[in-house]
């Protein structure tokens, strides 16, 4: 058996493989509420042979939407709408579902993407306060947000937790605390976007302090059988800004807190930053944090390759593989990496022609050798 497609244990859940479909905002909820959309998109990747489904980024409050087309998980309609779509990829595919809980802070209430791509939105185009870490803009042109004092604080805290609890109601088998790319949890960590003057500012162990804060309570309303993780941007790409060396420190603090894996991303704080993209750019920071913070690592960005994931896994780089573009560009990448490698999966029978036939095999094997 190869890396990649050998089973993983997270607390009660065991995945087939190591292969996770990465949450992708898709802009096409209503109020909150998940769509036809959402059906299809997630349904296709929940057939797909992969061992876990992240649902995209999903808010805790609608001041905390990226945009009016956000997912969310704070209403009873929210729930319901997704309800429906959770139990329409169980019932059809073998993937474990997990969801990711986020806030995005000062980088709310914006337009979708494909509009200016994603300048914040005007009043004329119903734009709601956005709350934050230090009042700070996210940049030129941006509003100022309300910084957060102890009862906001505690307000979203309990949103945290309060769509925790509605996401085990609906099934979903695994959470992700959304703790990076400059939303709301990666303000507090980073000096850059945190000014405070409080025990919520300043030193690395105030300014982390939101974070764990939030976790522990999340993860104390979340059934103990079933996992939870934490994405996190490892380093801001800006001189000043939050590093590796810190990222390690807050990995090793939730680990002692119940954290069963990081996803390791970056960047996301600040359009000044400068990524040094390209194929799998950022798994030597996952490398780094699971072998300083010993913690099961996700490592995410730029992964195409099925050679390239089953290296990252076998070489110990980290514990899984997510894909995200890979995954748009072909929802049936597991079943291509699957053939190179030799590995068989899940498969609905009604693909079976296509998953058995001659061509798969000689197709695969032509993109290995070439």
């Amino acid at each position: 058996m190869t890396a990649l497609f050998s089973p993983l244990r997270l607390r009660g859940m065991e995945l087939p493989n190591r292969i996770t479909v990465s949450p992708m905002c898709q802009y096409s909820a209503a109020d909150g509420s998940a769509s036809d959309w959402h059906l299809m998109h997630l349904g296709k990747f929940a057939v797909s042979g992969v061992g876990m489904l992240v649902i995209e980024a999903t808010h805790v409050e609608a001041r905390g939407r990226i945009t009016p087309g956000c997912l969310g998980l704070y209403s009873d309609a929210n729930e319901a709408a997704l309800a429906r779509v959770v139990a329409f990829c169980k019932e059809h595919g073998f993937a474990k579902i997990g969801m990711q809980l986020s806030h995005s802070g000062r980088k709310g209430s914006a337009k979708l993407p494909w509009e200016e791509r994603g300048a914040p939105l005007t009043a004329g185009d119903g734009a709601w306060p956005t709350v934050g870490v230090s009042g700070l803009p996210f940049a030129d042109g941006w509003p100022a947000p309300a910084p957060l004092d102890a009862k906001g604080m505690e307000t979203v805290k309990a949103a945290h937790v309060d769509a925790a609890r509605r996401a085990d109601r609906i099934g979903v088998d695994v959470i992700e605390l959304h703790a990076a790319h400059g939303y709301l949890l990666h303000e507090f960590m980073s000096p850059l976007g945190n000014r405070r003057d409080d025990a919520y500012g300043g030193p690395l162990e105030n300014r982390i302090r939101y974070v764990l804060e939030t976790f522990e309570a999340v993860r104390a309303a979340w059934p103990a059988e079933k996992p939870m993780g934490t994405r996190i941007s490892a380093t801001d790409w800006i001189d000043g800004g939050w590093t590796l060396d810190e990222a390690v420190v807050l990995c090793r603090e939730l680990r002692a807190l119940g954290c069963d894996y990081i996803t390791v991303s970056s960047g996301g704080l600040s359009p000044a930053q400068r990524i040094p993209i390209g194929e799998g750019h950022q798994v030597d920071l996952a490398a780094r944090i699971r072998r300083d913070a010993e913690i099961p690592v996700i490592a995410v960005g730029m992964i195409y390759r099925p050679a390239h994931a089953e290296e990252i896994i076998s070489d110990g780089h980290a514990d899984m593989v997510a894909l995200a573009r890979g995954m748009l560009f072909d929802p049936h990448w597991t079943w291509r990496a699957a053939a190179q490698l030799g590995a068989q999966i899940s498969f609905p029978p009604q693909y079976i022609r296509a998953y058995k036939s001659g061509w798969l095999q000689a197709q695969a094997a032509s993109e290995a050798d070439g």
